[in-house]
């Protein structure tokens, strides 16, 4: 007969004997099954049970095996995105309130003595004093039963909350206490709580503690200390083996002969005068782990009154059958203390074998919670099935190794919750908490769902036929992404990206949209950015000269609170004021009002998208163990690959649906991560090739669009996983999980920041090239002329320009041809080739750069990138000045055809195009780069021709 098919009934069950004796039995056990079939109930009737306890190991194996919780987690996931945490406690306080519902005639009974259920506070909180106080609180009001006990281990940290929790008028089961010293802090904790009430003048009728005094944990250390010495020929070997399995049961002795004297003294007489309940011992842990002892030792040997024995169901069933009951907590006292005096004279060190348990028991409890809600988050992702995106790793066996030993170090160390919880050490220790507002935006934003939906209305209800943003970087990349995913919708206008100084490539928007009915959106966080002000003045004066004074009705501005755009915004009359975070970095914006505004702007369903963002926010969050959580795995594999490796080329290609992400992406890694010569090189939409064109510097992701599969790129994909390359497909199955996407990135670039030992939040090198863009343009404002710039070579239509240093390195070559194929032999295994293009970013010369980036690919076996100036400057430009030195850059400038004039200003948009360019170069050879610029004179299409002709020569 197990304790699952109830009590025999029997008057001489020695379950129900231990009433007489003034012992209460609990089970350590909770089941949902049990509970809904009635078996709880028949041991109420049957065996005299008088309470339930749970932990999280209990809970383990309840939730995390069969299917007796998945009706529920399915219920729960139809109506609500929750996280992993969240999912279990909704369970758990489910179980708890069935089983207090069960035991409820127990309580009424006793007059509140018995019949209570208890649930454990977050093992995660042990060493948290305010937390634990918080979570104590909190549960206590989630479950709302009266014959709950909260859980709370008895730790140094512990003991207040304890106090805290009794004074607040909560029950409280105290855990994990081993030692006299341990529980003399509880008993004390308990008293004090009560004469806290008291002295406030509230009651202290009703209130029920127990302490949790384990037992058999105790003789397991002891014993097995004792086993090695004997076997060791110890000279005391027949001492020691005298005290094999007797220890615990002295220790519990001891501390019932302290209750006794707590409950004689003045003190507590007059809490029991008042109606105070004494806290009463619980024994347990108290299931016999030694097959050469009784079954039933622990209970047996731990009979007396005013206690519980909260006992496991083999041994409950175990005691049923051949228990014997009588008073043994008082019988031998002196023999106990005897016991006690021995094992201190043989060395038998039990307050460290006490503070050891402490140590292990709240770890035991952590690993099974972490078990535990893997468990769970394993089973959400599995019946949300394609409601979230898939991650499939395909990596080399030492790399799968190296990530599987991070995870579980992140998990040991607890770093999710750091990481959640803001604290800095996990990354550099300096101001990282200060930047994670990204973090719970999406909760945020929900919440003020209705200002966007009613502002998207107002949009719709003015009826522009366009939308230009104007902004660079964080401001414009995201909101990139959504307009070349999503498209036009009906009724709303279409919306364009503009992050560019070149002339030609600002004329073709504005050829592109009708000025009177287009919005503009000013995106800019500082509110001091260069290009988003000089845009802004251009297209302000152009619409001025459309709409009159009308103009600022079609102007609508994103930025920080008390930026300078937002003063601008103000004086000009702007229609809307959007403010961003000021603890969200840009490129961590994307979900903040920074993407959120063009998303309503563009007529998108914002709630639909919000909520894919809400499940990445849920399936990343600080209840989600790291094996279970994409964030970290993604994280763990681009850091451990990066750092242990030298695998840092992360290579990005994405269904063409979805293509834009890598843009996005780009900016996320490489300015999150290159820095202090270390950092992740994001490789964007570089056409994947076989494998052997590829270096062992390289991991490769791959998102994939479900909806829109391109089966050449699953094709090349499989080739590349089947010759052991590492890659990460992450299956989209439709396009708005993009936004599950921006929060798991985020996340996930932020772990691998961690890893590979960097500040993920800061861009300590993206200001230098700005300052010396600002020193030129100002330069030109008092002089009218830019300063004076040589190159070192000419050929044809290519004019050649160096800093000193790489001039020397490459003036032995006179034609485009030598010169070229000086600058890229510099290039070596792990390096890569960026392609910096300060010329109109169109069809045609997108088309040109990625020819030229794979010549050079194909032909070195390099890693390339391929970006467009000034807009890289504001995303991949601090990796290439702060990351690795392993870029080998090459600047592609040319005469502008085009040239418009800022407003107020002497210098023209081509003045600052030639300026940014000359910056970033000069602070690219101030970092010691290895850096060239050609500039094209005269046709720029067919000087793009005769360079990719020099170009594919010299590779």
């Amino acid at each position: 007969m197990t304790a699952y098919e109830a009590g025999t009934g029997d008057a001489a069950n020695p379950l129900k004997q231990l009433a007489r004796h003034g012992q209460s039995p609990w089970l350590d056990f909770i089941q949902r099954s049990y509970t809904e079939s009635g078996k709880l109930k028949k041991l109420v009737e049957e065996d005299g049970l008088k309470g339930v306890t749970s932990n999280p190991s209990i809970f383990q194996k309840a939730m995390g095996h069969g299917t007796d919780y998945d009706p529920q987690i399915r219920q729960i996931l139809a109506d609500r995105i929750v996280d992993a945490g969240t999912l279990y406690e909704t369970l758990a306080i489910h179980d708890i309130r069935a089983a207090a519902k069960v035991l409820h005639p127990v309580y009424a009974q006793t007059a509140k003595v018995d019949g209570y259920v208890s649930l454990e506070v977050s093992p995660y909180l042990a060493r948290d004093t305010k937390a634990t106080i918080a979570e104590a609180r909190r549960l206590w009001i989630a479950v709302g039963a009266p014959n709950l006990m909260i859980k709370i281990p008895g730790t140094d940290e512990g003991a207040p909350a304890v106090q805290a929790a009794i004074a607040e008028g909560i029950n409280v089961n105290v855990t994990l206490l081993f030692s006299l010293s341990a529980y003399k802090k509880v008993v004390e904790a308990y008293i004090a709580g009560l004469e806290e009430r008291l002295s406030r003048g509230e009651s202290v009728k009703g209130i029920a503690s127990v302490a949790s005094f384990f037992v058999s944990r105790i003789d397991v250390k002891i014993d097995k200390e004792i086993d090695a010495r004997i076997a060791a020929g110890d000279r005391e070997a027949e001492s020691l083996r005298g005290l094999r399995g007797k220890v615990a049961i002295a220790n519990a002795k001891q501390a019932y002969e302290y209750w006794q004297g707590i409950v004689r003294s003045p003190r507590w007489k007059k809490l029991a005068d008042a109606g105070a309940m004494p806290q009463r011992l619980l024994w347990a842990s108290t299931s016999t782990k030694d097959k050469t002892f009784s079954d039933v030792l622990y209970v047996d040997g731990l009979i007396g009154p005013e206690t519980v024995n909260t006992i496991p169901p083999a041994t409950f069933d175990d005691f049923r059958d051949h228990g014997r009951v009588a008073d043994t907590l008082t019988q031998d006292l002196p023999g106990a203390h005897r016991v006690i005096s021995e094992a201190r004279r043989l060395g038998l060190d039990l307050d460290g074998v006490t503070r050891t348990l402490v140590t292990e028991g709240v770890r035991g409890f952590e690993d099974a919670f972490d078990a535990l809600l893997g468990a769970i988050a394993a089973k959400q992702a599995a019946f949300l099935g394609n409601k979230v995106t898939k991650t499939t790793l395909n990596l080399p066996a030492s790399l799968d190794t190296a990530v599987r030993e991070e995870l579980e170090a992140w998990r040991t160390k607890g770093n999710v919750r750091r990481l959640w919880a803001g604290d800095a050490t996990l990354w550099t220790g300096r101001d990282e908490g200060n930047w994670l507002k990204w973090l719970t935006i999406v909760d945020d934003q929900l919440l003020a769902l209705s200002k966007f939906e009613e502002f998207q209305a107002e949009v719709k209800a003015r009826g522009f036929r366009d939308a230009l943003l104007l902004g660079m970087g964080g401001s414009s990349l995201g909101p990139e992404v959504l307009a070349q995913t999503f498209g036009k919708h009906e009724g709303f206008p279409h919306l364009y990206v503009l992050d560019s100084t070149d002339p030609q490539q600002i004329r073709d928007f504005q050829d592109r949209i009708d000025i009177s009915r287009t919005l503009f959106i000013v995106s800019s966080k500082s509110g001091g950015t260069l290009e988003p002000n000089i845009l802004k003045a251009y297209f302000f004066d152009q619409a001025k000269k459309v709409l009159g004074d009308k103009v600022g009705s079609h102007f609508i501005t994103v930025t920080d609170p008390g930026s300078h755009m937002e003063d601008v915004a103000k004086k000009d009359g702007f229609w809307k004021i959007f403010y961003g975070e000021k603890q969200i970095g840009g490129r961590y914006s994307v979900l903040s009002d920074f993407g959120l505004v063009p998303a309503a702007v563009a007529g998108l369903p914002l709630k639909l998208l919000l909520e894919s963002a809400l499940r990445g926010e849920k399936s990343c969050a600080a209840s989600v163990p790291p094996a279970q959580n994409p964030g970290v795995v993604l994280g763990s594999v681009l850091g451990v690959a990066a750092r242990d490796f030298g695998r840092d080329k992360v290579t990005i290609i994405a269904s063409p649906g979805i293509y834009d992400m890598g843009a996005w992406l780009e900016q996320l890694l490489a300015e999150s991560t290159g820095k202090d010569g270390k950092g992740l090189i994001p490789i964007d939409d570089e056409t994947i090739g076989k494998p052997d064109v590829y270096g062992k510097d390289r991991v490769f992701a791959y998102l994939r669009l479900a909806e829109d599969p391109c089966p050449r790129q699953d094709a090349a994909f499989a080739a590349l996983a089947e010759a052991g390359e590492p890659v990460v497909t992450i299956e989209l199955h439709e396009r708005r999980q993009v936004l599950e996407e921006f929060f798991r990135w985020e996340f996930a670039t932020a772990v691998a920041g961690s890893i590979i030992g960097i500040n993920a939040f800061n861009q300590p090198d993206v200001e230098a090239s700005k300052i010396e863009t600002k020193k030129i343009t100002n330069a030109y404002n008092e002089t009218g002329k830019l300063p004076p710039y040589e190159p070192f070579a000419k050929d044809g239509p290519f004019a050649f320009y160096a800093d000193p240093k790489n001039a020397a390195a490459l003036k032995a070559g006179t034609t485009a041809e030598a010169i070229l194929k000086a600058h890229f032999a510099r290039a070596g295994a792990g390096d890569y080739v960026a392609l910096l293009a300060y010329i109109d970013r169109d069809t045609a010369t997108r088309e040109w750069i990625q020819k030229v980036r794979l010549s050079v690919r194909d032909g070195l076996k390099l890693a390339t990138a391929a970006e467009f100036g000034p807009r890289f400057q504001h995303s991949t430009g601090q990796a290439y000045k702060g990351g690795p030195n392993t870029g080998v850059f090459m600047q592609i400038t040319c005469d502008d055809v085009v040239n418009l004039p800022v407003p107020g200003e002497k210098y023209t948009f081509g003045i600052v195009k030639e300026a940014q360019a000359r910056g970033d170069m000069e602070v690219l050879a101030e970092r010691g780069r290895r850096v060239l610029r050609v500039h094209i004179h005269g046709d720029l299409k067919s000087g793009l021709e005769k360079l990719a002709q020099a170009i594919s020569a010299a590779v």
